[in-house]
């Protein structure tokens, strides 16, 4: 089926409750645009393009693939090194593909910038048994820019991805990740950090499925809230039946810097299998007023103060990760943000 025979999904679909898809269409639902393509620049590899295959059955990655854009397919056999992807995305409407192959163990940093009316990312990827891939998504789009972002993860035997968010761009953006577990032994450890200011709406969707037994993921989420802005985290771990010894968990937390910001938590557990360990959390507050005292009494402004409890409560979303280059470029990422944020 196509975009234009697809159906407008209702609200009270899990997936388009809080930003429902009129509201991230870049122009009317019934319009199929044709979209610019998304600049990638790929520092030293070579990637070549592609043409998918196979047909989804979910409207945005139908959309996505139909509009055009850029398909980029990068294959890594890799010894560890870090590899860093450039994209760019001007115009009024831009798109692109990115598929990953790894084999070995490498780590994949994306850096998507740019100042777009709209752009939409969708990013495939295959961790093949026994590799390991560190992948880290930094979206720092022009505040103007509203985003939709796909991303299609398999996870092999004995294979293991971490994968990293640093969200602080655009004013309207909303992600749908999902990962399969399909083999004995794999493994995700997955991280979203979220910093929300002005108006700005951002709404993450996740879903891990485990499809064997003996596998394991990791989900944490944090998001601080200004202005008026929405943070938006719905979490679905499902395990399969017949799945035994699975572990998963899943923990949202937000801190709400105004009257003003709002935050949603929606985690949830599918579970179809007898001998499994599944928890999940949730969690938002304010500041605590003691620790602003604390940090006053030693000489910081307030301004520097919920900075610096801010930049703490970030970073800690990635403290479940254990590739250390991808834990350093996010944190990194992140000071440059919030410094850059306080000086304004």
């Amino acid at each position: 089926m196509n975009y234009q025979q697809m159906a407008v999904p209702p609200r009270s679909a899990h997936l388009w409750r809080y930003t429902p898809w009129p509201r991230i269409h870049p122009t009317k639902p019934e319009e199929l645009p044709h979209a610019d393509a998304i600049d990638f620049s790929f520092d030293s590899f070579a990637a070549e393009s592609f043409q998918r295959s196979e047909k989804s059955a979910d409207i945005a990655r139908v959309f996505l693939e139909e509009s055009g854009g850029s398909s980029h397919r990068l294959v890594i056999d890799g010894k560890g090194e870090t590899v860093h992807i450039h994209a760019r995305a001007s115009g009024h409407i831009a798109v692109g593909h990115l598929d990953l192959i790894v084999k070995g163990e490498a780590t994949v940093l994306l850096h998507l910038s740019g100042e777009a009316g709209w752009c939409g990312v969708h990013i495939t990827g295959q961790v093949k048994a026994n590799s390991h891939l560190g992948f880290g998504f930094i979206n720092e789009l022009d505040p103007n820019t509203k985003m939709l972002r796909c991303e299609d993860w398999g996870i092999e035997r004995d294979a293991s991805l971490e994968s990293a968010t640093l969200s602080v761009g655009g004013f309207n953006c909303k992600s749908d990740l999902r990962a399969n577990l399909n083999g004995t032994g794999a493994s995700i450890r997955q991280s979203v950090t979220a910093h929300g200011q002005g108006a700005r709406h951002d709404d993450h969707h996740i879903e891990i499925h485990h499809l064997h037994g003996h596998t394991y993921s990791d989900l944490v989420s944090n998001a601080a809230c200004s202005g008026s802005s929405h943070f938006v985290a719905t979490g679905l771990l499902a395990i399969a039946e017949g799945a035994d010894k699975s572990d998963a968990g899943q923990v949202f937390r937000n801190l709400l810097l105004s009257e003003k910001a709002r935050a949603e938590a929606i985690p949830e557990l599918e579970v179809l299998a007898d001998d499994v360990s599944a928890a999940h959390g949730a969690a938002s507050a304010p500041i605590d007023p003691s620790q602003l005292h604390y940090l006053m009494s030693r000489g910081l402004s307030p301004e520097e103060s919920e900075s610096m409890i801010v930049n703490g409560f970030l970073i800690d979303a990635f403290s479940n990760l254990k590739n250390g280059e991808l834990t350093e470029q996010m944190r990194t990422r992140l000071t440059v943000h919030l410094e850059c944020e306080l000086k304004r």
